[in-house]
């Protein structure tokens, strides 16, 4: 797949109880945060608007590199009693508590991230104002050697009523990303030990070797994250990244 959104049970069920005070979830309840997200992703396919934004181009803007492709998806508002200023909106937007998977990006830097917006008399100069300044606020959580990393798409048309006159998706390429693998990497390594589930793969004719080799390339991919976590270890990796800001090409926030 050329990109992957992230979806983890763990932060849907935190979301419905701590943010909709829904003390026991539904499937249906989780099931609705999920349609949330994903009806906001695919909002510019589906319908009109100022600045829309199709999968391929999301792709092309929020990959930097083949194998960092998993994305943190967020959404505001989560509760239906919310109303929203663009910059509330956008505050949201980047909070832990609206992110749909069990990680915080504040542990990590942004690679890339998109918005999309939803809902009428948007003004987009409004917006680019207030991410810019989010940007120069928040800098030490973007990389500074991918200029403009933040990617912003708008739709005319308002969202259901029950989620209010605007609303936004969130996803977000972010280095801690790595937590989920990390955990998911350590319930797979206990379940493994004992074999666990694991004749049900060997008879859809998986080798037991094939498991070694995807948690390997797991762990290959997880390191790739880390290495751009910092900007002295991407500087060291490749020395043109100095000489790009010398020549003042780089769009400064």
């Amino acid at each position: 797949a050329p990109h992957v959104l992230l979806l983890d049970n763990e932060a849907l069920y935190k979301r419905c109880v701590e943010d909709l005070k829904i003390l026991t979830p539904s499937y249906r309840d989780l099931n609705g945060l999920v349609c949330r997200a994903m009806t906001g992703v695919t909002t510019s396919l589906r319908l009109p608007g100022q600045l829309n934004a199709d999968l391929r181009k999301l792709a092309t803007n929020l990959v930097p590199f083949p194998r960092l492709k998993f994305f943190i998806p967020g959404y505001a508002p989560l509760s239906v009693n919310k109303r929203y200023e663009n910059a509330n909106l956008i505050k949201d937007l980047f909070s832990p508590k609206n992110m749909l998977a069990a990680c915080d990006p504040k542990r990590g830097v942004y690679l890339t991230c998109a918005c999309i917006f939803r809902g009428k008399n948007l003004s987009m100069r409004e917006i680019d104002h207030q991410l810019n300044q989010l940007q120069t606020r928040d800098s030490a959580y973007f990389v500074e050697w991918i200029p403009n990393n933040v990617k912003t798409a708008a739709c005319d048309i308002p969202p259901p009523e029950d989620e209010g006159e605007q609303s936004g998706t969130f996803m977000g390429n972010n280095t801690a990303v790595t937590d989920i693998f990390t955990r998911l990497l350590d319930q797979f390594r206990r379940m493994y030990s004992k074999r666990a589930f694991a004749h049900w793969y060997y008879g859809e004719g998986m080798d037991e070797m094939e498991f070694g080799e995807a948690e390997t390339n797991i762990r290959d991919m997880m390191t790739e994250y880390e290495v751009y976590t910092r900007e002295d270890e991407v500087e060291e990796d490749d020395g043109g990244y100095q000489d790009y800001e010398e020549d003042g090409s780089r769009d400064s926030y």
